[in-house]
């Protein structure tokens, strides 16, 4: 059956949904990539809050969802922008996830890393306070049993006078890792407050000293996240990291290349779009397993359109397109964010977003997405 989705400036369209659902088999582990989703969280939407509340989290609904990923094969990146973190979870909030998610993941087996940041400093801190925050959430990560995800820090780029502060804060947490941690570089298209990371308005001077900050502590770091959009600046780092540490893709607009790899190397996946696509992206990851990179490519290459709808600008909104995936493919009853986050994006942007993925096969019951899809045409007063 037809239904008339807004276009981009609000005129109605015509399109046909799919009939036929999308059926993913769980598979083997993935062999030639480390795959991490990025995970949303699930509101309560019967509690009474308001946008300036702490989250209150519906945790079955969001353990469940962890669940689905793992059940994939994918790993879990617990904690990070993608649940909200410093938009709508507070540290208390994220303290609460990482302790539930972590406990899930050793009941089922499912891996997972999580965010150690320094967000409950909440005005401005000193380099001690900076360390000790971190320290804090470090602790916590580790008590876990989880992987720790250093964070890129609002409070450092806030506080940092140049790199040797990077150098001196980060070689203090490196040094007492009791694991090795994946080092997080978060670009200001994601949040604006991490402008200059690093010490450096520029990338070039801000790679050496992340590099630097790898090489002066070998064994302490696992790998990086690195989320700049610049595949080619991805690569550069990719070449020059020492023996043995991993890159993390977090470049939502060119991961299927960058996963592919080249010649000289490939990155591994720490991914918000995995959120949506993990089923998709296990069943491709199980091709390239194989050997197969055409194969990789040509069910990944076609997800880039929709990943780069999700992530336009102002990019750090793409998390209410990934709930708004998520409620139509089933795996929450509703579409409502903490912080009031669902209103972030138009009606004519979920309405790309629904058709995107509903062309991708990405929801299990095509007519229940349709339904809701209609449900939310409705309340804006859209006649569906």
């Amino acid at each position: 059956m037809t239904i008339h989705l807004p276009d981009a400036h609000g005129a109605p369209r015509a399109y046909e949904p799919r009939t036929e659902p999308l059926a993913p088999a769980s598979g083997a582990p993935l062999t030639s990539r480390t795959v991490f989703a990025a995970a949303h969280v699930v509101a309560d939407p019967y509690a009474d809050v308001t946008p300036d509340s702490p989250a209150a989290v519906d945790w079955d609904a969001t353990l469940a969802f962890r669940r689905h990923l793992w059940s994939h094969g994918l790993g879990v990146a617990e904690a990070m922008d993608t649940a909200q973190r410093g938009m709508g979870l507070d540290w208390a909030g994220a303290a609460e996830l990482i302790r539930r998610s972590a406990a899930e993941a050793r009941a089922v087996g499912g891996r997972i890393a999580c965010g150690a940041g320094t967000d409950q400093l909440t005005g401005p801190a000193s380099l001690a306070q900076v360390r000790a925050a971190y320290e804090e959430q470090l602790a916590l990560v580790e008590d876990s049993g989880a992987q720790a995800i250093l964070m890129a820090s609002r409070a450092l780029a806030a506080t940092a006078t140049g790199p040797e502060d990077y150098l001196r804060v980060y070689g203090h947490l490196l040094r007492q890792a009791a694991d090795p941690v994946i080092l997080h570089w978060l670009g200001p298209m994601f949040d604006p407050a991490l402008e200059g990371y690093w010490g450096s308005p520029g990338l070039d001077a801000a790679t050496d000293t992340f590099l630097q900050v790898i090489a002066a502590h070998p064994g302490k770091v696992d790998g990086v996240k690195v989320s700049l959009l610049d595949a080619r600046r991805e690569v550069g780092l990719r070449r020059r990291l020492p023996k043995g540490v991993r890159c993390y893709t977090g470049d939502d607009f060119h991961y299927p290349e960058l996963i592919a790899g080249d010649e000289h190397g490939f990155s591994h996946a720490l991914l918000g779009v995995f959120d949506p696509l993990g089923p998709l992206a296990a069943r491709a990851v199980r091709v390239l397993d194989t050997g197969d990179t055409d194969g990789f490519r040509a069910l990944l290459d076609p997800t880039v359109e929709l990943s780069r709808h999700l992530f336009q600008a102002p990019t750090r909104f793409y998390k209410t397109g990934v709930v708004f995936l998520a409620w139509l493919a089933g795996h929450q009853t509703h579409f409502t964010m903490v912080g009031g986050l669902q209103s972030a994006r138009s009606l004519p942007h979920l309405a790309r977003a629904y058709e995107l993925a509903d062309r991708l096969g990405l929801f299990p019951d095509p007519k229940r997405a349709e339904e809701r899809m209609r449900t939310l045409l409705s309340l804006y007063g859209v006649p569906a």
